[in-house]
């Protein structure tokens, strides 16, 4: 069973980005070269930039009528100079929103880890690119590191919300990102290791409670949420901020959570919000 600390030692031993390892771990276990891992991840960073542009615009909204324009809200807001939260946690928050609306729309996204959770790795890693000078190459590595810990959470617990609640899916996406972004402001990999366990440990245990059996609410303002939950937990990796339980053992508790978890509480739509007074009347005007 991989472990994130193995890959760490690894990087840290050779003087590579985290990315780099995990890059030469695909190229031996895929047998392809560097290039064409390069090429897939550069039409996956293409629809992420797509998915956030076309959320923003806010024109899009969900069957249900209960998801769109809120991204393009928020976007607004942050554009007339009056974010109570500042320009940087504003635009991730616009942007997580906007990927994840274009998700609930039926549009174009990347799985990243899973769909529910789609809107927080582009969200991070964008609103990164914006505000610092970095290459393309780098964001490509980011999203590499993103990718490489993704495989560790679904080997050693679980992305998926049916098998783990939310905290497997948005969580782990919380996790990706804040490591991600660490690499792509110039962190070293054990910093992305203690980004990516202050953000797991903050989203442990949250429950899946799709309203309606629908991954729009509370999905889509979740997405926003843990984007800032990950740069928060990125800030403070890349201040020195270390975190007590390694990464490897919260993705371990993680799963055991999970399983610990009752099925009312993972995906099924029968606890949580879903039987909420409101969250029962949305799920039988569907009916």
């Amino acid at each position: 069973m991989r472990a994130y600390e193995d890959w760490v030692i690894l990087a840290e031993a050779n003087e590579l980005k985290l990315s780099e390892v995990v890059l030469q771990d695909q190229m031996e276990e895929l047998e392809q070269t560097e290039e064409a891992l390069f090429e897939r991840m550069r039409a996956n960073l293409k629809v992420m930039r797509e998915s956030v542009e076309a959320g923003l615009i806010g024109k899009r909204r969900s069957l249900s009528g209960l998801v769109g324009g809120d991204a393009a809200k928020v976007e607004s807001h942050r554009k007339m100079g009056a974010s109570l939260a500042g320009e940087i946690m504003s635009g991730v928050i616009a942007k997580a929103l906007a990927v994840a609306e274009i998700n609930a729309c039926m549009g174009k996204i990347v799985a990243a880890p899973t769909a529910g959770s789609c809107g927080v790795l582009p969200a991070v890693l964008l609103t990164v690119e914006e505000n610092h000078q970095v290459s393309e190459r780098d964001l490509l590595l980011a999203l590499f590191t993103a990718a490489g810990l993704g495989m560790i959470l679904a080997e050693r617990a679980s992305v998926s919300g049916a098998e783990g609640g939310c905290q497997a899916e948005i969580g782990s996406a919380a996790a990706m990102a804040a490591a991600a972004a660490v690499e792509l402001a110039g962190g070293s990999p054990r910093q992305t290791a203690d980004a990516a366990a202050i953000a797991m440990k903050s989203m442990l245990g949250l429950v899946c409670d799709p309203v309606g059996g629908l991954v729009e609410v509370p999905c889509v303002k979740r997405n926003a949420t843990a984007a800032t939950i990950a740069l928060s937990a990125a800030e403070m990796a890349l201040s020195g901020v270390k975190s007590v339980i390694p990464i490897d053992e919260v993705i371990d508790t993680m799963g055991q959570i999970g399983k610990q978890m009752p099925c009312t509480l993972k995906e099924t739509a029968q606890g949580g919000l879903a039987v909420s007074s409101t969250g029962r009347r949305i799920q039988a005007d569907f009916l």
